[in-house]
């Protein structure tokens, strides 16, 4: 498809999608909750609407009246051994996470995902959920989906995390709020903090000091009223197009700020960009991002912020090409394992329309500025890199076409209208 094009900058006012990450829990803290949940301000994207699948598989009754979703908990004790397949879509988050939970069931059951998700590595999870007592294997012996998880009684574990990952920690999470005894989990840096925090939401007991989690089994979690952000992961495309197009001024209302999330925000800060919080909502997290255009200047990236911004760093590297100076960013080793590889599909294809991007084991080399031009892109059947290559289209006055641009679905599937919503030609 032909991407859109603009000659001046963003202006108006958006609400963004909800949040990804708590959308997902949402619906997978409500079903091992004892009692209704309620989820206001939903993410009805393809990879949420796969984790209502599984746990509707799983036995559990989850209604949505096209406003809210209400979720009838009974607790890890009533979740029902499915007669399919589990099917987690294009969905890691799914996948990841809903392996904690069925490890610890006293039923067999099997997950796997569409072609792409099949390719992603699952031993991080399954090593440690196997130390705890869990019985699961990947395909013919490998760590790849289909994952077949023979349930079995869970014991606690002191495990120290070697990457930094919030799939993996909540994995292990709800795996230990079903095991023997008290789990200790040592991250290697702080990753997003979602699932600590609706553990503490759903009424249940968790220690956090510093980079050490420590959670006693057995607990039982009631039914909430649960109001979710809208994403700063889909924020981020207008924080940078709206930095980057003259004349912008753009707000956006209700982003979530969790400080686990919010790298983003410090990385462009640095970099010069204007961008002011006002509407603070404390209770949920979140607030209104003003931002306007601004000057942007190079920065190293890396340590431990990466965690706090793994997901924006496609669109990080746009801002990058239109920066003043080399921008490095390294310790991203985890980007090559997310939908596609994204440090290689990231410089391949913004490459294309003109940047300098140098690819390393671990992260990027960005030199700028360097002037953007049309082309034919690829999104790599990830949502990711075709919204940064929509908002890499905005820079160029030359046609950009897109090739796969329905990836986008799985986490924003109107972000073309929305942006169409703030050109104004």
């Amino acid at each position: 498809m032909k991407l859109l094009k603009t000659k001046a900058g963003l202006t108006g006012a958006l609400t963004i999608p909800a949040d990804k990450s708590i959308s997902h829990r949402s619906i997978m803290f409500g079903a091992i909750s004892h009692g209704k949940t309620i989820v206001h301000n939903f993410l009805r994207a393809e990879d949420c609407m796969s984790t209502i699948a599984v746990f509707k598989a799983l036995g559990v009754t989850i209604h949505d009246d096209g406003k809210d979703i209400f979720i009838e908990g009974k607790g890890f004790e009533h979740l029902q051994e499915p007669n399919e397949i589990l099917d987690a879509g294009n969905s890691g988050t799914t996948m990841r996470l809903v392996l904690g939970i069925l490890a610890g069931q006293p039923f067999t059951s099997k997950i796997a995902g569409d072609a792409s998700l099949n390719r992603r590595p699952m031993e991080r999870v399954m090593g440690p959920l196997r130390s705890m007592g869990g019985n699961l294997q990947g395909q013919d012996g490998s760590e790849f989906p289909p994952i077949d998880i023979h349930g079995s009684e869970l014991s606690a574990i002191t495990y120290e995390m070697p990457i930094a990952s919030a799939q993996v920690k909540s994995s292990i999470l709800f795996a230990a709020l079903q095991a023997k005894g008290t789990t200790t989990i040592i991250e290697k840096e702080k990753s997003r903090n979602h699932t600590e925090e609706m553990i503490k939401q759903f009424g249940s007991t968790i220690s956090v000091v510093d980079k050490t989690i420590t959670i006693a089994g057995g607990q039982q979690l009631t039914g909430q009223e649960v109001t979710v952000p809208g994403d700063i992961s889909s924020a981020a495309f207008y924080l940078v197009a709206a930095s980057l197009l003259p004349d912008s001024n753009l707000q956006l209302n209700h982003v979530g700020i969790n400080p686990t999330r919010t790298g983003i925000l410090d990385v462009l800060e640095k970099m010069g960009a204007n961008i002011k919080q006002v509407a603070l909502d404390k209770q949920n997290q979140a607030a209104d991002l003003l931002i306007k255009t601004a000057p942007l200047k190079a920065t190293e990236i890396s340590g431990e912020i990466i965690p706090r911004l793994i997901d924006e760093l496609p669109i990080i590297a746009l801002a990058a090409t239109q920066a003043e100076g080399t921008t490095v960013i390294r310790d991203a080793q985890e980007l090559k394992v997310k939908e596609t590889n994204r440090i290689d599909a990231t410089a391949q294809e913004l490459n294309k329309l003109g940047a300098k991007i140098e690819t390393t084991d671990d992260g990027l080399i960005i030199h700028g500025p360097t002037p953007l031009h049309g082309g034919n892109v690829d999104s790599h059947g990830d949502h990711r890199i075709g919204m940064m290559l929509q908002i890499a289209a905005l820079l160029t006055d030359d046609t950009v076409e897109l090739n796969n641009p329905k990836a986008i679905n799985i986490s924003y599937p109107n972000f073309f209208t929305d942006l169409q919503s703030l050109i104004e030609d």
